[in-house]
């Protein structure tokens, strides 16, 4: 009783949150990973030195049809989606679970507010080509790997973004949730993003199955990003 009753307060705060563009939530939810329980004081509102990630919404739909019809954005993201597709499946891209520590932001300029791009922490696929999206439910961590990934608009590219965003999602991940571990696959001639995970502290371990096919590997846990900033 107790879990199906915080379950209603999560999906109805997360649904408040939503209508009233608010840059938190205070919920409290079920056990995560291992028996360890997600901070109840959730903001999900991340900002860095010039980025703002905020949760993605329905009123994000043009931004994630830009970054989908493009063909250099989608490269090495399994190829471009048509418009039309995108808007039918939004309703799944802006899910999210474990109190919204597991979803999509959208990232924006902190300044100007333009919107520049997406990030994620969502379940890896392993034999799958997509993403679950029907592991995006409840209060629980999704089993299996989290990932982190990004994708910006052309003209965001040269930037750092890129780089910026991943450390601020991999410090949300380790010191506001219970993830032990975040896992990044890359396309074998992906070098640019291969480097933005070195730089943001992920190691690569080589060949691995991802999205239903041989990727390159890189993984970061919770002691090596604490150690590398003298917490622990």
């Amino acid at each position: 009783m107790a879990r199906q009753y915080h379950r209603l307060i999560a999906l109805a705060t997360a649904a408040l949150l939503h209508s009233l563009g608010l840059k938190s939530i205070l919920i409290l939810i079920g056990d995560g990973p291992k028996g360890k329980t997600v901070a109840n004081d959730i903001n999900l509102v991340l900002e860095s030195e010039r980025l703002i990630l905020r949760p993605l919404t329905l009123d994000d739909t043009e931004l994630e049809v830009e970054l989908g019809t493009d063909p250099e954005v989608m490269r090495y993201a399994g190829g471009t989606e048509p418009a039309q597709q995108t808007r039918q499946d939004m309703h799944k891209y802006v899910r999210r679970c474990a109190g919204g520590c597991i979803g999509v932001w959208c990232v924006a300029d902190r300044v100007t507010g333009e919107k520049l791009g997406s990030a994620i922490l969502l379940p890896m696929p392993i034999d799958e080509d997509d993403t679950n999206w029907d592991l995006i439910v409840g209060d629980d961590i999704p089993p299996g790997e989290i990932e982190v990934g990004y994708l910006f608009k052309r003209s965001a590219w040269g930037n750092g973004f890129a780089t910026e965003t991943t450390k601020r999602l991999l410090k949300f991940a380790f010191e506001e949730t219970p993830l032990e571990e975040v896992v990044a696959t890359i396309d074998f001639d992906n070098k640019a993003s291969g480097r933005v995970l070195e730089k943001a502290g992920l190691t690569g371990e080589g060949v691995r199955r991802s999205y239903g096919g041989d990727s390159l590997g890189f993984r970061i846990t919770r002691q090596q990003w604490l150690k590398a900033r003298g917490k622990v």
